[in-house]
């Protein structure tokens, strides 16, 4: 019963989220992608479970979750190189970014 309701209010929750999606001022602005256009539609198909669908929206969306949820974990429980460690990952996140971004501004 408990994993009906869980599911059941995933599907609600991707369905609100679909509706409410919060347009890209840099977009809007200039009308030009920013380097984060596509994170909230590649994060709604990774929540529905469809990764090739996600990756292909946006890459650096997994990359990204993965960096926010270790930077909270590390800053939650004491680690002895928490701020050497955090720093490596969003160089190399940030990276990631930039150059997923580049391949579509100038490839695509």
């Amino acid at each position: 019963m408990f994993i009906i309701f869980i599911f059941c209010s995933l599907i609600n929750l991707v369905g609100w989220l679909q509706n409410h999606l919060i347009p890209c001022p840099f977009k809007a602005l200039t009308g030009i992608d920013c380097p984060g256009c596509g994170f909230q539609r590649s994060f709604i198909a990774l929540m529905q479970g469809d990764l090739s669908k996600s990756w292909s929206l946006y890459p650096p969306t997994i990359p990204l979750l993965f960096l926010f949820i270790t930077a909270g974990l590390l800053y939650k429980f004491q680690f002895k190189q928490r701020s050497f460690t955090i720093k490596i990952l969003v160089m190399v996140v940030g990276n990631f970014v930039m150059i997923c971004y580049l391949q579509k501004m100038f490839f695509s």
